[in-house]
């Protein structure tokens, strides 16, 4: 009988305790981290590509040892024990140590990469730069850039602790095959694929660009920049094929697979920022702000982003066709054409056609044709003015101030450093312009939708504690209300952890979705 708890504290006065599988494992990767700030820290006083592969392997082998010795001798089901007790994942002092580290790693990364080791000039790499240099020499037959660290630590995270992730949540088929998912499209598409193309083509095309095959415009917001653009037509068929795949992508595959499966088939099993959410960022997703107050900063934050950034486009492409006045099959006076029906079309939607967005509030679409109509004025304005950027600004520095604010300090400093502060997704919920337009074309135009049986529903809350995007899961299981928001990303969490089975992702016609709205006689009408 020693081991039965006589307390009866509702506060779990018991520490966490590890077994000794836990302790070992955790010993074996935290030497692998270790190694990481030895070769920081050196300097040019040692050669740190030796530290690279026990570095790695020590960090690998830890992760996964220290997953199966965590979750292998428990039963399937749900596990989030101790994250209200964990210093770590309830903001205590080890959580904010992390994402300070963390978020000054990515400080350096981003705007100091030669305190990282990373060589001026063609100068030899040191530090911790220098120690990803066999791998980048094995896979590209180039010395590492920060960016090639970064990628390399990204990547190993995904699968380390995608590991853990698939472990913990073993009993749901559908967060296995989801994981796997990400998993793939991150070491394959994202980090391998482009290295080797780099290297078998570093002689012909020595200007072809790095690309991640699975990233778009906007995420890809300098996809459309004069040196991207060049650089692929300059690049034989294998750049004109990438350029092709950027379009096709945008306008082809991602609205036919929104249609058809939600945001989910991009935010949740491709993208590499939902990836590191779902698995480094699993032990902070109830974190997230719940309040009315952050649905409503998040409504207007991230489509502010969307308009940025389509601005920014505008204006970039703009300056590239004045500056490249032929040479293409495209000029000035198609471009600013086909832009003008785009943004034409919609304003004529949002003013005249409010069947097609019958969900939209007059208000939001009010604000949508203005907005709109103010961006086709200045842009042909300065068409038919002859100036040579668009709205009467330098593009390159609204493409830079972009890229500062909101491509590196958004999305990377707080959107990772801030996991074990805001949770796994503020980047995704707050920020991300193409979570955005997925977002829309979800909600207005898609087939997807979470359905719940409210009459099972317990009342147990655990559908909104975990929900990584912040949306009060339960208030619509209670409702017996299909769950259609923009912000969801279908990671389907909320139905894993629930222990009556009131949630289910689905598919179907758009007019079987249950969505009420409380009518003035207090009746609900199906929207």
């Amino acid at each position: 009988m020693s081991n039965v708890d006589n307390s009866l504290s509702i506060a779990n006065p018991n520490p966490i305790h590890l077994n000794v599988g836990q302790k070992l494992s955790a010993a074996i990767g935290g030497l692998g981290i270790l190694l990481l700030f030895v070769a920081g820290f050196s300097g040019k006083q040692m050669d740190t590509s030796v530290l690279f592969l026990p570095s790695m392997l020590m960090m690998a082998v830890g992760g996964v040892w220290y997953a199966f010795a965590t979750y292998r001798h428990q039963p399937e089901g749900i596990k989030n024990n101790y994250n209200f007790f964990s210093s770590l994942t309830h903001r205590g002092l080890l959580g904010w140590v992390a994402g300070i580290i963390i978020t000054a790693f990515y400080v350096l990364l981003y705007w100091f990469p030669q305190y990282l080791g990373l060589g001026a000039d063609g100068a030899t790499n040191s530090g911790l730069v220098r120690m990803f240099d066999p791998l980048s020499q094995f896979l590209k037959s180039q010395p590492a850039s920060q960016w090639f660290v970064y990628g390399t630590l990204y990547t190993l995270a995904i699968l380390v602790l995608g590991f853990k992730f698939m472990w913990k949540y073993r009993h749901n088929k559908y967060q296995l095959v989801r994981t796997m998912s990400v998993m793939f499209f991150q070491l394959g598409f994202a980090f391998l694929l482009p290295e080797i193309l780099t290297k078998l083509n570093a002689q012909t095309y020595p200007n072809l660009p790095y690309n991640d095959f699975k990233n778009m415009w906007p995420l890809n917001y300098y996809f459309f920049d004069e040196w991207t653009i060049k650089s692929m037509i300059g690049s034989g068929g294998l750049g004109l094929f990438m350029l092709f795949w950027g379009f096709v992508m945008m306008f082809v595959i991602s609205p036919i697979l929104t249609y058809f499966y939600g945001k989910r088939w991009y935010c949740s099993w491709v993208c590499g920022c939902g990836g590191l959410a779902e698995t480094a960022g699993d032990p902070f997703r109830h974190l997230s702000d719940k309040s009315l107050k952050a649905w409503q900063v998040e409504r207007v934050l991230i489509h502010l982003v969307l308009v940025m950034v389509t601005i920014m486009t505008l204006a970039v492409l703009y300056s590239f066709f004045t500056n490249n006045p032929e040479g293409f099959w495209m000029n000035k006076g198609m471009f600013v054409g086909i832009a003008s029906v785009i943004l034409g079309g919609v304003i004529v939607v949002s003013l005249f056609m409010k069947s097609v967005i019958s969900q939209v509030k007059g208000s939001t679409r009010m604000i949508i044709a203005g907005v709109s109509s103010v961006i086709l004025g200045l842009f042909l304005f300065a068409y038919f003015t002859g100036q040579e950027s668009a709205f009467f600004i330098d593009s390159y520095k609204l493409r830079s101030n972009y890229g500062f604010f909101i491509g590196s300090a958004f999305s990377g400093v707080i959107g990772v450093g801030f996991y074990p502060i805001l949770g796994s997704r503020v980047w995704c919920r707050f920020g991300c312009p193409m979570a955005a337009i997925l977002g829309l074309q979800q909600k207005f135009f898609s087939r997807f939708r979470i359905s719940t049986n409210g009459g099972q529903c317990i009342s147990c809350g655990n559908c909104s504690t975990y929900c990584e995007m912040g949306i009060d899961v339960r208030a619509y299981a209670q409702k017996g209300q299909d769950i259609v928001r923009a912000s969801c990303v279908g990671c389907g969490i909320c139905a894993a952890v629930c222990p009556r089975g009131v949630l289910k992702l689905e598919n179907g016609p758009q007019e079987s979705r249950k969505v009420f709205e409380i009518a003035d006689d207090g009746v609900k009408v199906n929207l």
